[in-house]
């Protein structure tokens, strides 16, 4: 399948919907406390998504049809966890995955959130998983290939200690579906794949566990587990090259400026 171009106007309204997952899940962020449900955190970005003039892209996509607006998975739930009646608990790992649709156009990023105090391999799995999408993007630069992306992914995560980086799930890229080709590993061999050029827009998402990658689905269908019940953390942003060949992450507040300036890579001023 060909990978969708996208022109200015179209990446201008693409970041109206990433700005509003990434402005949804810093008020998540800010609102998660032991003792919330599931449901009651997916209630809140429900609340925010309409605000923001937005719909919501996961609300009965796939079969059977998911049925939250967020993903949220806790510890050794990796992705895909449905919003439901289940406790949050101090010291929980809560990966939250976000997606909303503006004018047709589609947002997607993910969080991993420390509940309270945290263990600090926990805490560092978080920050190994969240570097690791910052060295994707940067590497995933005008010019260079698809597969430098998992490259950059792989060698730093493998660089900070033992994880397993997930093999069946990946990134890909996003316009008017949420999920449209390429599909991106977070792992694999550099300068391999198509050719990284002004109009792709990629969501980067690394996923990863403090011990295997091997995974297994729950019976609900969705829910997705590490097999060993190591806990996992999953990061995630939308990010594009614009015309003038700079990146621009659509779903950062800021657009990616301070992460990618911390590693040598300059935003596009464009949007």
């Amino acid at each position: 399948m060909a990978i969708q171009i996208k022109t200015l106007d179209e990446l201008k309204i693409m970041r109206r919907a990433g700005l509003l997952v990434g402005q949804t899940l810093e008020l998540l962020r800010q609102s998660i406390k032991p003792g919330m449900t599931t449901d009651a955190l997916d209630a809140i970005a429900a609340a925010s998504i309409k605000r923001g003039g937005g719909t919501s892209n996961f609300k009965g996509y796939g079969h059977p049809g998911f049925t939250g607006v967020i993903c949220v998975s806790i510890n050794d739930e990796i992705v895909h966890g449905i919003p439901g009646p289940r406790i949050i608990n101090e010291g929980d790992v809560v990966s939250i995955d976000c997606g909303a649709i503006i004018e047709g156009w589609h947002g997607d990023a993910a969080i991993s959130i420390g509940v309270g105090t945290v263990n600090p391999e926990d805490q560092k799995l978080m920050d190994v998983c969240e570097e690791s999408m910052w060295r994707g993007i940067a590497a995933g630069k005008c010019g260079s290939k698809l597969s430098d992306i998992g490259y950059a992914v792989e060698q730093y995560t493998n660089s900070q200690g033992k994880y397993g980086i997930l093999r069946e799930y990946g990134g890909h890229g996003i316009g008017t579906e949420m999920h449209q080709a390429p599909h991106v590993l977070n792992f694999g061999k550099a300068g391999q794949g198509p050719e990284i050029t002004p109009g792709i827009v990629l969501a980067i998402e690394p996923m990863i566990t403090r011990g295997s990658e091997r995974t297994k689905v729950l019976s609900d269908d969705w829910t997705v587990v590490s097999v060993d019940k190591s806990r996992g953390a999953h990061f995630e942003h939308t990010y594009a090259i614009c015309p003038d060949g700079k990146p621009f992450v659509l779903t950062a507040i800021d657009g990616g400026k301070e992460h990618l300036a911390r590693l040598g890579v300059e935003i596009s001023d464009l949007l």
